[in-house]
């Protein structure tokens, strides 16, 4: 409730809440005070059927003793836990301030176990099957919604089980990625898509088909290794479009992919790699350092490693 925008809406969520409560209980009373005439029984002069009558008896008192109990059980909630505006209750409970404190019971349980696989070599840790049993379960809980349960990715996601990786396959890459996240783009091209580009473009396409040793037209990927360097490709994938780690360390965060390894993110057939030149696209790889803490990260990377490591 601490988003409210005036103090009017504090104000209306408390009036309405307890006119509404209070409400029930004044109308409960009224029903519960009438009491019929002694003799025959009352009716409402409603009648179906020739003979059923609608009768205008009162309340069972068990029904209105319940309703009163649920009337006062409600009112002490209110007064106890938030509900009316921004008053906090007197116990001052937040769902936030649970989920906290759930989360540093369950720390003060594992975390020693965490952290002793914190203190070890990831290269290590990934040769251990009991630490990487618990590595997996991360693994699942957290990285299977977009890499997949087998962690071999789809569409937008990169396999991490092949020796193909964007920022770097050495245990401290692939642990900075879970760390602090990733954010790649592709440089989109709208000038290509015009009807006087489309001979360019298919050119380009061509070529970069032609460099994971895809059936092209020569001439066509020829012309497309000089439209290659004029559009400044080589900035990114390098001038053998090997990617941006064959660059250098400098250059990995770049995360531009090798071109040459026929690994396609989105797709390697020509209408693929066609939208993605002129379309472009960006990814977002979240941090999960904080969420995680260190020494789950640093598990979560030797699982990830022994992926595309194993023996």
């Amino acid at each position: 409730m601490s988003d409210f925008t005036s103090e009017f809406w504090n104000w209306y969520i408390i009036l309405i809440s307890l006119v509404s409560i209070i409400g029930c209980g004044i109308f409960l009373w009224m029903q519960s005070i009438h009491k019929p005439k002694s003799g025959a029984a009352e009716t409402m002069s409603h009648i179906w059927d020739e003979n059923l009558q609608e009768y205008n008896n009162p309340m069972p008192k068990w029904w209105m003793w319940l309703f009163y109990i649920t009337i006062v059980f409600s009112l002490v909630y209110l007064a106890l836990y938030p509900g009316l505006g921004r008053f906090p209750g007197v116990l001052g409970w937040t769902s936030a301030k649970q989920h906290a404190d759930e989360v540093a019971a369950m720390d003060s349980k594992v975390g020693p176990t965490f952290d002793r696989y914190l203190k070890t070599d990831i290269k290590a840790l990934a040769a251990d099957k009991t630490a990487m049993e618990t590595g997996q379960r991360l693994f699942l809980t957290y990285c299977m919604q977009c890499h997949g349960a087998n962690a071999k990715g789809s569409k937008g996601f990169p396999d991490l089980t092949d020796t193909h990786w964007q920022y770097g396959g050495e245990p401290n890459q692939i642990k900075e990625s879970i760390m602090e996240g990733r954010t790649g783009m592709m440089t989109p091209h709208p000038d290509l898509a015009t009807a006087e580009s489309r001979q360019k473009l298919d050119d380009l396409v061509s070529f970069v088909r032609s460099l994971s040793k895809s059936d092209v037209d020569p001439a066509a990927a020829a012309r497309g290794k000089a439209i290659y360097a004029e559009m400044d490709c080589v900035t990114c994938h390098g001038p053998e479009a090997k990617g941006a780690l064959s660059l250098g360390p400098d250059y990995a965060a770049l995360g531009a992919p090798d071109l040459t390894a026929g690994v396609w993110l989105y797709g390697g057939t020509t209408e693929a790699i066609r939208n993605q030149i002129v379309n472009g696209s960006q990814n977002q790889m979240p941090s999960w350092k904080d969420f995680l803490g260190e020494s789950k990260v640093h598990l979560l990377a030797a699982y990830v490693y022994s992926l595309s490591n194993k023996k």
